[in-house]
């Protein structure tokens, strides 16, 4: 069994004493709680919880895990609040987030992904692509690093009033995903700060989100509740550290689906060859005020989609 763990104790001392309780723990799972992966996993984070210690990959070998799957497993972590965010790629060779992350430039392409046909997964592929390719033009020469593009989804529900998705629903995204040559990061949370604060404990490098129109104006709507600063602080958590994000257009039609169960006062928008694109939204004040700072100072870039090439 291989586990990579993130220390989270201030001081040497409490790092020590954390991984002799993993070590502890890890010994008497092997003999005593193999009967479950649940039952292995809940062995493991005993007494070494969220604050001490987050378990963020783990692999397996030997005839004793014979019927076990991995990406269950990993996806396990998250769901279990072991992990903040968890990775999966197209190849197989799974590894921990920080090995992928590392001091690169990187493109996230947060979503719900609950269409896993093939007509869908072109379009999330295409999004993606857009977005390393719109990273790409921006760095030019100035980086060494080519930009990686990454699939982001969340262990979260969408509402904070419905129930967390089940392992198999993720899997199946997921799935859907590395099926499409993605690589795929599953998240604990939904909210886009806080992958913007697990991709920067690795990279200084730029980190853009590139999302359609309806995921935006869900970030812009949500009240934020869990923060004191309400959405002013999200935001400013959010382009913490040198983060745009890539406004991808959307078609009037797939707009005005996406986006029919929120209540957005004063929203409206102008469209060009059918789509909507970042600028052409209008946001009643004072939001209003706000989305329109965001796109002076660059923090929102809109994009023009393949559509818009001609006719």
């Amino acid at each position: 069994m291989v586990l990579h763990v993130n220390l989270r104790d201030p001081s040497n001392v409490l790092q020590q004493e954390a991984v002799g309780i993993l070590g502890v723990n890890l010994v008497y799972a092997a003999f005593h709680q193999l009967t479950t992966k649940e039952s292995f996993l809940a062995g493991l984070a005993q007494n070494v919880v969220r604050e001490h210690i987050e378990i963020d990959f783990v692999d397996f070998r030997g005839p004793a895990f014979a019927t076990w799957d991995r990406s269950t497993l990993l996806a396990y972590l998250v769901h279990a609040g072991l992990a903040e965010a968890v990775f999966f790629s197209p190849t197989g060779t799974n590894m921990p987030p920080s090995h992928v992350l590392y001091k690169k430039p990187i493109v996230l392409a947060p979503g719900y992904f609950g269409h896993v046909d093939r007509t869908h997964g072109m379009l999330h592929a295409q999004l993606l692509a857009a977005g390393v390719q719109e990273l790409q033009r921006e760095l030019s020469a100035s980086s060494s690093s080519a930009p990686i593009g990454i699939f982001s989804l969340s262990a979260a529900p969408l509402k904070p009033e419905d129930p967390a998705p089940e392992i198999p629903d993720l899997l199946r995204r997921t799935d859907g995903l590395l099926a499409q040559g993605g690589n795929v990061l599953l998240f604990r949370e939904r909210q886009l700060y806080t992958m913007t604060a697990l991709v920067n404990r690795y990279t200084n490098a730029p980190v853009r989100f590139v999302a359609g129109l309806s995921l935006l104006i869900r970030a812009l709507n949500d009240p934020y509740f869990n923060l004191e600063g309400r959405r002013l602080e999200a935001l400013s958590r959010l382009f913490a550290q040198n983060v745009r994000i890539y406004a991808y257009p959307m078609t009037v039609v797939d707009l005005q689906e996406a986006i029919k169960n929120l209540s957005v006062a004063g929203l409206e928008w102008s469209e060009t060859n059918s789509l909507v694109s970042a600028d052409h939204l209008r946001v009643a004040p004072p939001l209003g005020h706000l989305y329109a700072y965001l796109l002076a100072s660059n923090f929102l870039v809109p994009m023009t989609g393949p559509q818009q090439k001609g006719p």
